[in-house]
């Protein structure tokens, strides 16, 4: 079982930065990838970004791709997402997913929202 808390969404204005920060906890040690999926009001969630968690390998979605960054702290079991050059369709609640031991698990959100 693994547990994942998300924190560090907020308000900001378009073309500023925000940084997300995932913790996992529990049994982490099969972990094998974690990343951000994201989710806005009346759409589906989408993938956003993923990093391999040994070797740090990264994969992004085309529309943030340049703008979003994800990396991870082994040490400290926590996987970040930086935002930079925000825009209001960046706007939704953005949550962390790992992958581990073949099981895939979710943090309970976090809302970014971003004012034009």
């Amino acid at each position: 079982q693994v547990q994942l808390v998300e924190s560090g969404g907020g308000l900001v204005q378009a073309g500023g930065s925000l940084r997300l920060s995932c913790a996992a906890s529990g049994r982490t040690l099969s972990t094998d990838v974690m990343g951000w999926f994201r989710q806005a009001p009346g759409k589906e969630r989408e993938f956003v970004a993923l990093i391999s968690w040994s070797a740090g390998s990264t994969v992004y979605a085309a529309s943030v791709k340049g703008r979003f960054s994800i990396s991870r702290d082994t040490a400290k079991n926590t996987v970040y997402l930086q935002m930079n050059s925000l825009k209001p369709e960046d706007t939704a609640v953005y949550y962390c997913n790992a992958g581990a031991a073949g099981h895939s698990y979710w943090g309970q959100g976090t809302q970014v929202t971003v004012s034009s």
